[in-house]
C-alpha cells in the first residue's frame, strides 16, 4: 500500500502533476519531448530534420538550414484516474511544457536555446483509518489517525546548445543548461490517542546548478530510397549541491505552544549519469521508424531520508541513505508517416505519428520497487499554409500513460499535447523589382 490513499484533494487545481509518486526522488521525470515527437512517445535520439528542434540530441541542430529560424512552444493538459483497491479518484492538470528555438549559426553549425522541464512535484492526499489495537472488551477505545501529505515544486533547465557537422553525415553537439528548482513537502500527523498534539514535518530544498548533455549522430544512405540515422547521447552525472532541510514541529492544542527542531543534509542531491542510443530509418522520404534505449544510473545516488531505526549503517536522524533509488531503463518505439510530401494535396503533407514506450521506476516506495510506466501515443503534424508562411506546423497528440505495480496505486492518464512550430525564413534575401 502507498500510505493508505483515501482521497486526492485535486478539485479544480491547475498543476503539472498531482501524482502521489511525485513525492519520491526529484519528482515525476518530464519526457522532455517537443511537438514533433510527443506523438511518438518521445522518440528522439536518432531523429534528424532541419524543420524541428530536437533538444534530446543536440547533434541534430546541425541539420537546420541557413534560411530558417525555428520557434517551438508547447502546452499540455491531462485527466488522471487514481485507483487503490476499490477506491478511485480523478484529477485534472495542465502545464506550459517548453519553449525552444534554433537557427543556423555558421556553415554546418546549428544553434539552439530554450527552457524545458526536468521534473514535476505536486500532490495532496490523506491517509485515514481506525487502529483497533486498543479496543476494549466492550468494543470501545479504537484510535483514529489522519495523516495529510502535501507537496509542490519541480526542477527545470534553461539551455543553449550547438550541433556541428564535423564530417559529411557525422555530427556532434552539446547542451549547456542552467539547472534550478525547489520543492516543499509536508506531512501532518494527527492521532486521537494524543489528539492534543499534532506533528508537522516539512521537507524543503532549493537547487541552482548546471547540466551538461552531449550527442552524436551519423546519417548514411541505404540503397536508393532509404536513409539510416544512428545516434547516441550522454548526460554527465554530478552533484547539484543544495541542502535538504527538515523542520519538525509538535503543536499542543491545549496550551497553544509548539516545539520545533531543524535538521539539514548538505550537498544532498545529484544528477545521474545518463546514456542513450537510438536508430531511425527514413524510407522514400515518407516513412520514418525508429527505436531508442535510455539508461539513467540513479542506483548509485544516495537520497536524503529520515531514518527511525538505529542500525549499524545508519543512525537515527535525517541523512543520505542508499538503496532509495534505482537505475531507470526506457525503451521507445515510434513512427512518422507523410503520405505525399511532394504532392499538391494538403492531406498529403500531414504527418501521422504513433509511438509506445516502457520505463522502469527510478525510486522505491516504502522499500519496494515503484510502478513501471507504459505509454501509448498518436498524433498529427498539421501544416499551416497561408499567403506568407507554408513551413510552420501545428502538432497535436494524445497519450495514454499507465503507472502500476503490485499493491500500489494505479494511475491512468489521458494527455493532450499541443505544440506550435514556427518555421520562418528570417535570413532569406529579398529582391525588389
Amino acid at each position: 500500500m502507498l500510505l493508505g490513499l483515501v482521497s486526492l484533494t485535486a478539485g479544480a487545481q491547475v498543476s503539472s502533476t498531482l501524482s502521489p509518486y511525485s513525492q519520491f526522488g526529484l519528482g515525476v521525470l518530464a519526457e522532455q519531448s517537443q511537438g514533433f515527437n510527443h506523438g511518438m512517445s518521445g522518440l528522439a535520439i536518432a531523429m534528424r530534420n532541419g524543420k524541428i528542434v530536437n533538444v534530446q540530441n543536440p547533434a541534430s541542430y546541425s541539420a537546420v538550414d541557413s534560411l530558417t529560424m525555428i520557434f517551438d512552444v508547447g502546452v499540455s493538459g491531462q485527466i488522471t484516474s487514481f485507483k487503490e483497491g476499490t477506491r478511485k479518484k480523478n484529477a485534472k492538470t495542465a502545464n506550459f511544457d517548453y519553449a525552444v528555438a534554433a537557427f543556423r549559426l555558421l556553415p554546418k553549425v546549428g544553434f539552439s536555446f530554450g527552457v524545458v522541464p526536468y521534473s514535476n512535484i505536486g500532490y495532496n492526499y490523506y491517509s485515514a483509518a481506525y487502529n483497533d489495537v486498543n479496543l476494549s472488551a466492550t468494543g470501545s477505545g479504537a484510535s483514529y489517525y489522519n495523516d495529510v501529505f502535501d507537496g509542490s515544486g519541480g526542477f527545470s533547465q534553461a539551455f543553449v546548445g550547438f550541433g556541428w557537422e564535423v564530417l559529411k553525415g557525422f555530427s556532434i553537439g552539446a547542451n549547456v543548461s542552467y539547472f534550478w528548482g525547489k520543492y516543499n513537502k509536508s506531512i501532518t500527523i494527527a492521532n486521537s490517542d494524543t489528539y492534543v498534539n499534532t506533528l508537522y514535518k516539512t521537507y524543503s530544498t532549493s537547487v541552482k546548478s548546471y547540466k551538461l548533455d552531449f550527442g552524436v549522430q551519423y546519417q548514411h544512405p541505404v540503397g536508393k530510397s532509404d536513409v539510416l540515422t544512428v545516434g547516441a547521447t550522454l548526460g554527465l552525472g554530478h552533484s547539484l549541491g543544495g541542502d535538504a532541510k527538515l523542520v519538525t514541529t509538535n503543536y499542543n492544542s491545549v496550551n497553544g505552544t509548539s516545539i520545533s527542531t531543524s535538521d539539514s543534509v548538505p550537498d544532498a542531491f545529484k544528477l545521474p549519469l545518463s546514456i542513450g542510443v537510438g536508430a531511425s530509418l527514413l524510407h522514400n522520404n515518407r516513412l520514418t521508424v525508429g527505436v531508442d534505449y535510455q539508461l539513467q544510473r540513479w542506483a548509485s545516488i544516495d537520497y536524503p531520508t529520515q531514518t527511525s531505526n538505529i542500525t549499524t549503517e545508519h543512525k537515527q536522524g535525517y541523512q543520505l541513505v542508499s538503496d532509495q533509488l534505482r537505475d531507470r531503463h526506457k525503451v521507445t518505439l515510434g513512427a512518422d508517416w507523410v503520405p505525399n510530401p511532394m504532392g499538391r494535396k494538403y492531406l498529403g503533407h500531414v504527418h501521422y505519428r504513433i509511438g509506445a514506450s516502457y520505463a522502469t521506476p527510478y525510486y522505491n516506495v516504502n522499500g519496494v520497487k515503484g510502478p513501471r510506466e507504459l505509454t501509448l501515443s498518436a498524433g498529427l503534424g498539421i501544416p499551416l499554409v497561408n499567403s506568407w508562411n507554408n513551413r510552420s506546423t501545428l502538432n497535436i497528440s494524445a497519450q495514454w500513460v499507465n503507472k502500476s505495480a503490485s499493491n500500489l496505486i494505479t494511475e491512468n492518464s489521458f494527455r493532450i499535447n499541443i505544440g506550435l512550430t514556427f518555421n520562418e525564413r528570417w535570413f532569406a534575401k529579398w529582391k525588389v523589382d
